[in-house]
């Protein structure tokens, strides 16, 4: 009888939630009967139905913005589909694994929904990577097509090596943005106008990379099919998304957290406003000239905006802002408050795993208090902080961080696999909870060092110098060390040109433990960081500036 109540009570949750973000609506009765046939072609529920959806419930309305201008709901749905038909004929039959290498348009979008449309695979490849790295991953995926922007047309050339006559569409033409040419995916689209792919005979699967900050990038699965709605009350009721408004998504969408937000938009027929390349003054211009209530980024983005001089932020007030949600990084503490003391309490930090999907949220409120913290895990997700026996730990102790959540995560395409401690995934991050529940992350597991006997995790030292005033950026890494094992070493950019080494030792010791203090202290000009803003440690060397 206890179940079934709190399964009542659960559902009874997840309706409030989905009625108040205006998820749920009353339409006409042939709407709804128009979703339920686009559910049925497609298979089912997926992170990208939510296009097929939105043009049988909203045909008319906007869909996205982009530099090559609007595209309704309806026009977004056929687009799909005339691009599905045609990746199959082109293929011969459907192709097992589509390979994506673009930047924020709509080509990503019909790319990655005509793929899964298919029953096919779908690799979101990063945008920053190099030759290696893409020729690592084409090979592990197994891709028999690529769709990519042509500005990539010869790193891709390069990376073919197993399969050289792999067929290659591009999706985006540098300087003229969509053209109805020979190997475009735009061809494609304009001659097949109208037509609609079979039914899938299996469910597509969508594989987000992994960061690989500090190594190989690694293919996460992702399961396609909808049985995480717990997951979306969850978001909704921590970030208040509004259903038929509008986002700006300048977070990248080939990332797990860009492609969240784009995943969330469709399924909430939310206007997306997109740009190809990020511009801290262009993506407040897009907020304000198209009313944008939410604001997707990564925490660099935000930090680059306001870091904007104050003639140039006093000129673009967002008084339409409600929310500006943030994850994939660590974010600077002076940049989030500063960036809510201008334009409101809209930040909304997530703590957010490519295997685990949304962790955890901080409110506004969560960051006034404490502007370091992760928040609180979200409905439905539980988190234990775990010893290095996988014992849990009291409050205010740092340990390994272990997720249970309903997830869709369906294990990495390599022979890689993620640990598990009594059903809770382990994220690779260590951190810790205070008294009022608040999740701290202190930093990745595999980049704590050991010196002199004592544990140190570099993300504590980088949020201390972080806040001193003549530290811009920071990155600390472990380096080895004949006589205490490993030690510390410190890259920073210099707000100050007059900061010293010693200044910043002393203010590191004012705070921290000793054994915590940065023996070496490098002056470089610019932090190495990936396409998704975070800073790349492999390619920090010992040099100073």
């Amino acid at each position: 009888m206890n179940r079934i109540r709190d399964q009542i009570s659960r559902l009874t949750w997840i309706f409030s939630v989905l009625v108040r973000s205006r998820f749920l609506t009353l339409l006409r009765p042939d709407r709804y009967l128009r979703m339920g046939l686009s559910l049925r072609r497609q298979g089912g529920t997926n992170a990208v139905s939510g296009i097929g959806l939105a043009a049988a419930q909203h045909p008319g309305d906007t869909a996205l913005y982009d530099e090559a201008g609007s595209l309704t709901w309806a026009q977004l749905d056929a687009r799909v589909d005339a691009l599905a038909v045609g990746l199959a004929e082109m293929a011969g039959r459907t192709p097992r694994t589509v390979a994506i290498m673009c930047r924020n348009h709509r080509g990503l979008i019909e790319a990655l929904a005509a793929t899964i449309r298919l029953g096919a695979d779908a690799v979101l490849l990063n945008t920053g990577f190099a030759g290696p790295q893409l020729r690592d991953v084409l090979l592990r995926e197994n891709a028999d097509i690529v769709i990519a922007d042509d500005e990539f047309a010869d790193l891709i050339a390069h990376s073919r090596d197993a399969n050289p006559t792999m067929p290659c569409l591009w999706s985006w033409q540098e300087g003229t943005g969509l053209r109805d040419d020979p190997d475009t995916a735009e061809r494609l689209i304009v001659r097949r106008l109208g037509q609609r792919p079979a039914r899938p005979r299996k469910p597509g699967r969508i594989i987000l990379l992994t960061s690989g900050t500090t190594g190989t990038p690694k293919g996460a699965k992702r399961a396609t099919s909808g049985s995480d709605v717990m997951s979306l009350a969850a978001m909704l009721d921590r970030i208040p998304w509004r259903g038929g408004e509008t986002m700006v998504i300048a977070a990248p969408i080939f990332h797990a957290w860009g492609f969240g937000q784009m995943a969330i938009a469709s399924t909430m027929h939310v206007t997306m406003v997109m740009s190809r390349r990020f511009d801290p003054v262009g993506t407040l211009d897009l907020v304000r000239k198209h009313n944008a209530s939410g604001l997707a980024v990564v925490p660099v983005m935000l930090e680059r905006i306001i870091d904007l001089p104050d003639e140039v932020l006093d000129a673009r007030p967002m008084p339409s802002l409600r929310f500006a949600t943030a994850s994939g990084s660590r974010m600077r503490a002076e940049s989030m408050i500063a960036f809510m003391d201008r334009f409101g309490d809209v930040v909304y930090n997530s703590y957010n795993a490519t295997e685990a999907g949304l962790i955890s949220t901080a409110t506004p409120a969560d960051l006034r208090f404490a502007p370091d913290t992760a928040g609180r895990p979200i409905a439905g997700t539980e988190v234990r902080i775990l010893d290095d026996e996988l014992r849990p730990l009291p409050v205010g102790d740092v340990g390994k961080i272990a997720v249970a959540n309903e997830s869709s995560f369906d294990g990495y395409t390599s022979t890689d696999t993620k640990d598990y401690a009594d059903g809770y995934m382990l994220s690779g991050d260590v951190g810790r909870f205070d008294e009022a529940g608040r999740l701290y992350v202190v930093g990745r597991d595999d980049e704590m060092i050991v010196s002199g006997g004592e544990n140190v995790y570099p993300l504590e030292v980088e949020q201390v110098l972080d806040a001193h005033p003549g530290v811009g950026e920071v990155a600390v890494i472990g380096v080895d060390d004949e006589k205490f094992g490993q030690r510390l070493a410190a890259y920073v950019v210099r707000s100050d040109a007059s900061i010293d080494a010693d200044q910043l030792k002393a203010h590191v010791k004012a705070q921290l433990a000793g054994y915590k203090v940065p023996r070496d202290i490098h002056f470089i000009e610019v932090l190495p960081r990936n396409a998704t803003g975070k800073v790349l440690k492999r390619d920090l060397s010992p040099k100073e500036g």
